[in-house]
């Protein structure tokens, strides 16, 4: 008996010969235009601006925006089949910075942007011409959103905007930034949520500063501390009603831990089938390390364990597809999909013995990547006071 590290033709009953054509697509450009150069990316903390315009000539960056916004409007699991293939890159900055700029930042420029705002930011964000961050976790608050401390106080036509934002993902090269603020005061009775509003900054406007942040993790994402000191804008960059952000945050925080789950698939498959191939290559007592026992069953489990986890994944993003505020489904396939694909990592690495501690070795990072996954869009605790609200205590 061999072990098959190559997936079924169908992966999920909800994916069809087209998702799968899309799929061989995808692999093709992404092996061709953007494997050979990652791991220098990676290196250098960047993504070239050829990248995103490679991104955006192949369509890529717009999969789920509206063809008017100069998306391709396909549905949900073209998004699927995208994202895993983008994980199975091998390369957490990469997949990160891309997977932020397509479902998390542009996102909400596609959901609820004026005409005038999707015309001047989304349409060349989908076409790779300009490149957005989202700049809402700050020192002191991250999911927690009540906690948010940055403001913007009317002034004429202007807001006026004051604020430290952390952890900003392509902070060191995006054009502009998605900004959550506050834009009333709390009153007795108001809750916090209640004064949040989203706004468009400029990266070249007067007051914004980039600091680099200088994770161990995702380094082709560029993260950055994003200071904000009477930073002008237009009160025409608020996107959406004012004070509405906790909701818009709240159903595109659902698609971003999606997109999480989705990418983590992804990377965990890469790495199970490149750990293979070690395997099945390193001689060990009269055999291969594939030909353990042992070995193979580890193996057999995990690989057991990510396609329960796909078929998870899956019925979330087709969950999603039908109510943008799945949250517990979403919650459910980023938990699960993020998790499993740390451990992966680092039973993959133990396996690689002591070529896994190498400081340029692809299992290392992938640990390292692996494991930022599960703290990024809410961290693994969050998520589990998530589900176990909406299993137990709504439920009485």
């Amino acid at each position: 008996m061999t072990m098959q590290a190559a997936p079924s033709p169908v992966r999920s009953p909800y994916l069809t010969a087209e998702h799968e054509a899309f799929r061989h697509s995808v692999r093709t450009f992404l092996q061709q235009r953007i494997a050979p150069h990652a791991a220098e990316w990676e290196r250098g903390r960047t993504m070239p601006r050829s990248a995103w315009r490679a991104l955006g000539a192949e369509g890529l960056l717009g999969l789920n925006h509206p063809v008017s916004a100069g998306g391709s409007g396909k549905d949900i699991f073209h998004s699927v089949v995208f994202l895993e293939e983008l994980g199975r890159l091998g390369f957490g900055g990469v997949r990160f910075a891309v997977a932020l700029h397509s479902y998390m930042g542009t996102s909400y420029l596609a959901a609820d942007g004026s005409a005038e705002l999707r015309e001047r930011f989304l349409r060349p964000a989908v076409a790779g011409e300009l490149v957005v961050a989202l700049a809402i976790t700050e020192p002191q608050a991250g999911s927690d959103l009540a906690r948010l401390a940055s403001t913007a106080r009317e002034e004429g036509d202007d807001l006026v905007v004051d604020g430290e934002k952390r952890f900003v993902v392509n902070g060191g090269f995006a054009d502009f930034f998605v900004t959550a603020v506050r834009t009333g005061s709390p009153t007795a009775g108001r809750s916090a949520h209640q004064d949040l509003s989203l706004l468009v900054v400029e990266r070249d406007r007067a007051g914004v500063s980039v600091r680099p942040n200088d994770c161990a993790a995702w380094r082709a994402s560029a993260v950055a501390d994003v200071g904000l000191r009477g930073v002008r804008v237009p009160r025409t960059h608020l996107i959406g009603r004012r004070n509405s952000g906790f909701i818009q945050i709240m159903k595109n925080m659902q698609l971003e831990r999606l997109a999480a789950g989705i990418t983590a698939v992804g990377a965990a498959e890469e790495c199970l089938e490149a750990t293979w191939r070690h395997l099945k290559g390193r001689a060990a007592f009269e055999s291969t390390l594939s030909g353990k026992q042992a070995v193979r069953h580890r193996m057999a489990d995990l690989l057991t364990e990510l396609e329960a986890t796909r078929q998870l994944v899956h019925h979330a993003a087709w969950s999603y597809a039908r109510d943008p505020l799945s949250i517990t489904a979403c919650s459910m396939a980023k938990l699960k999909a993020t998790e499993l694909s740390r451990t992966v990592a680092e039973e993959c690495q133990r396996l690689y013995g002591a070529e896994g501690f190498r400081e340029d070795a692809a299992v290392a990072r992938a640990v390292q990547d692996a494991r930022a996954a599960t703290v990024a869009a809410g961290a693994s605790e969050v998520m589990r006071d998530i589900i176990a609200q909406a299993g137990y205590d709504e439920r009485g």
